[in-house]
């Protein structure tokens, strides 16, 4: 029910020169009442809230409509911190006062009332009681029927509870800017931790690895794994999940769980993480404001990034998360206690280091990632033409942007995947057109010097059969001299030169 639209309902109250327009609610066996005028509309509880790190129990998460990113805020459980929390049935009325927009759940709607001044009545608290939210009551029927009156001014003021300023007709010029300017297209990683999903600038990112070995810190602690060696460093390993105070669920996959070393001028800190997802791109204005999590770690949620097929992204700022006086304190005493092996060190800086993507079909290959636009599940919106190549698994609207699939494995004639929903889509650009080539997985993303980069033997190239490693002239080395293994280096222009007249026109 849009609220500004219900004039239709039937007001109660008497006639009075200085009436007031309200909206009624009911929550638990109450009702609450908000003046008209702050508003916006009710929804029905999405099917989609997006839990929010270190936040309050009564900020429930978040989520977007149209735009904008509400917070969403049970008022039971405000008053009382074991009150049930909020259910699909529930609505959300959402406030739009001194352009703050916040959403407030409820049970349902009631109607609106025209409320003479003689009806109300105003509420003094202490400072700091939670039910200052309610500045008073309103009394009808004769004393029969009780409703309380929320304060909008004091409903921004929680803590911890967002300003998250209305957006304005600004959004369709934003909208527009963007496709003028695609060199503000940025990157990010996305990934999973503490149930929910977060994403690191590319920039950022140093490298992304399987877990390693951690080695035994006398700064271990809740927050502090261990160390790991790393570029001629001992390196501090941090749970991710620690860092934003989440319990352990117990439900990540360890063969799954990643290490993302990420580096700020002279710190490097390694983040335990349930899983790595995606490659997301976005623009600039694409990242909406979100709610202030914590005063405590506020400086390292940047905002929101909503994106079809994947949801809310809660994007942060990684010199927030690197500026925190333990992440420092960690990195300083790491350093102090497990001096870097500089010779090593310094060799591994001399030759120009690359960022790949690793990845498997059957084998495992390397392609840098400037050649990648995106990563994406396999999806089942997936159609098929008739008369394509049976290299060809059909075509997918990606964005509003029809992508053709290539089977590699199809291609070469290797066994089809068990189970092809576990795969995933390389996203590459070509001219105008974008092709997605289908692999087993994705395994990690790794930076790796020029120094490990050379051709391909020519047994390889030139082998009985023809197979995807055939393709490749050139290869390089990861792991160490313990554990070294070669991979194949991808070259997405060269295959798709091959596919050529086999492959259609995107439209």
């Amino acid at each position: 029910m849009d609220m500004h639209e219900a004039t239709g309902l039937q007001a109660q109250g008497t006639s009075d020169t200085a009436t007031e327009l309200f909206g009624s609610f009911h929550l638990g066996g109450d009702e609450f009442a908000l003046p008209a005028s702050c508003i916006r509309e009710v929804v029905n509880y999405p099917a989609k809230v997006t839990a929010l790190p270190l936040s309050p129990a009564y900020l429930e998460g978040m989520f977007t409509l149209r735009g904008s990113v509400i917070p969403v805020v049970n008022l039971g459980r405000l008053f009382r911190a074991d009150a049930p929390r909020a259910v699909a049935t529930d609505k959300i009325a959402i406030l739009d006062f001194q352009q703050v927009l916040i959403g407030i759940v409820f049970q349902d709607t009631g109607e609106i009332l025209r409320v003479p001044a003689s009806a109300r009545s105003a509420l003094q608290y202490a400072a700091g009681d939670s039910h200052a939210v309610i500045a008073g009551t309103i009394l009808l029927d004769g004393g029969a029927r009780l409703l309380q009156v929320l304060d909008p001014h004091a409903l921004l003021r929680i803590e911890n509870v967002p300003h998250v300023l209305a957006l304005q007709a600004t959004g369709a010029k934003l909208s527009t800017a963007r496709y003028h300017a695609q060199s503000e297209r940025r990157q990010c990683v996305s990934f999973h931790a503490a149930g929910a999903t977060f994403a690191f600038e590319m920039l950022a990112i140093q490298e992304i690895i399987r877990v390693p070995e951690l080695h035994s810190s006398l700064l271990n602690s809740e927050l502090c794994l261990g160390r790991m060696h790393f570029r001629g460093s001992q390196v501090a390993v941090v749970d991710f999940g620690a860092l934003l105070q989440a319990p352990a669920s117990g439900t990540a996959a360890i063969g799954d769980q990643r290490v993302i070393v990420v580096r700020l001028e002279d710190t490097t800190v390694g983040f335990l993480v349930d899983s790595v997802d995606s490659i997301v791109h976005f623009f600039g204005d694409e990242v909406l404001p979100i709610p202030l999590l914590s005063k405590a770690r506020a400086a390292m949620f940047a905002g929101c990034i909503t994106k079809e097929g994947l949801g809310d992204i809660i994007f942060l700022d990684h010199k927030g998360i690197l500026s925190q006086a333990e992440i420092i304190e960690m990195r300083d005493g790491h350093a102090r206690l497990y001096p870097a092996e500089t010779e090593t060190a310094a060799a591994t800086h001399k030759a120009q280091r690359r960022v790949y993507i690793t990845f498997t079909v059957e084998t495992r290959f390397a392609v840098e990632i400037g050649q990648v636009r995106e990563i994406i599940d396999f999806s089942g919106a997936i159609t098929t033409p008739p008369g394509m190549p049976a290299c060809m698994r059909g075509m997918l609207n990606l964005r509003q942007q029809m992508i053709s699939i290539i089977d590699l494995r199809q291609l070469y004639a290797m066994p089809a995947l068990p189970d092809a929903s576990a795969g995933k889509i390389l996203i590459v650009e070509r001219g105008a057109e974008r092709y997605g080539f289908l692999v087993d997985h994705v395994d990690n993303i790794m930076t790796i010097s020029d120094s490990q980069r050379f051709a391909a033997p020519q047994i390889i190239r030139t082998g009985a059969h023809e197979d995807l490693r055939s393709e490749m002239d050139e290869m390089i080395d990861i792991g160490t001299d313990a554990q070294r293994q070669t991979l194949s280096l991808f070259q997405c222009d060269h295959l798709l030169e091959k596919l050529g007249a086999a492959l259609p026109q995107a439209a």
